[in-house]
């Protein structure tokens, strides 16, 4: 054997070492990410199942004895049935019209020539950059004159306000993927705008749709603050508001409270499981497209 080809074998295994290495420091990494975010999850289900006394003597130990009674309190007495109907309420219809409303502004921009068109996306992208504190007080003044305080459409307003921007954002990249022969052919057989837009841009663009309509779900969902300065009804307050009852300015019932907060992860987790291949290919097609 030639020295040549010796030192060639020798560079192909000393090349494949460092990639072995490369992927093992990969996978090491992944695993500390994974259980970064996968133990304080598991920690708030053991703690649900404790009492304060078993929380406070050995927080990190398997409870003594399994019971759900902690839940059934939880649910009655934190009132949490109305709440999450209300919530669910609110991130729904915000959902259908944040996807439709975005969706058919992100195709105007994206596919129609017109001259506001980069004009208008700069203007939705602008309020990705407001945060919510800028404009909580006006809201709440203008609200309160209007008549839309304390009500459930005095929310889904500034939530359907805030979700239009990323869905706008991410529909234009997916409408702009996809290719002009397919929207040329539909012209010349005679389609109008609106059956080009429901009938051939929409469906093709349905990842992208789980993927705002996850986001905008999940975040509307999660939101405290603007529910807790809108919303004084009890019978009216949302998931999130009706958990900071748990926390008093004396005491807190921690193993209720964390019974209370499993109930409002229960969703989040479900849809992050079923439509998380969904989430990554959506948001990785939309934002390199556009």
């Amino acid at each position: 054997m030639s020295y040549s080809k010796v030192y060639k074998a020798e560079s192909d295994l000393t090349s494949k070492k460092k990639t072995s290495g490369i992927q093992i420091a990969l996978y090491v990494f992944l695993i500390l990410i994974c259980l970064t975010y996968i133990l304080p999850l598991l920690w708030v289900l053991n703690v649900s199942f404790k009492t304060n006394k078993e929380i406070f003597t050995a927080p990190f130990a398997l409870p003594e004895k399994i019971s759900f009674e902690n839940y059934s309190i939880a649910w009655t007495a934190g009132k949490l049935g109305i709440s999450t109907l209300n919530s669910f309420i609110i991130c729904i219809v915000t959902l259908v019209l944040s996807s439709l409303i975005g969706s058919m502004a992100a195709f105007a921009i994206a596919r129609l020539r017109w001259k506001g068109a980069k004009l208008a996306m700069t203007y939705f992208l602008t309020g990705m950059m407001i945060p919510v504190h800028c404009v909580l007080i006006p809201l709440f003044t203008r609200f309160s004159k209007l008549g839309l305080s304390n009500s459930l459409l005095g929310l889904i307003l500034p939530y359907l306000t805030c979700s239009l921007p990323i869905t706008i954002f991410i529909m234009t990249g997916f409408f702009k993927g996809l290719p002009n022969e397919l929207i040329e052919c539909a012209c010349m057989e005679g389609a109008n705008i609106f059956q080009i837009f429901f009938k051939i841009c929409l469906p093709l663009s349905k990842t992208g749709l789980f993927v705002t309509g996850l986001m905008t779900f999940v975040g509307n969902w999660n939101e405290l603050l603007m529910a807790m300065v809108f919303i004084s009804d009890d019978a009216k307050k949302t998931l999130p508001v009706a958990l900071s009852k748990f926390v008093g300015p004396h005491a807190t019932n921690y193993s209720q409270m964390f019974a209370a907060i499993v109930i409002a992860l229960i969703p989040t987790i479900v849809v992050y499981c079923a439509f998380s291949n969904k989430i990554v290919d959506g948001l990785t097609a939309g934002a390199v497209k556009g």
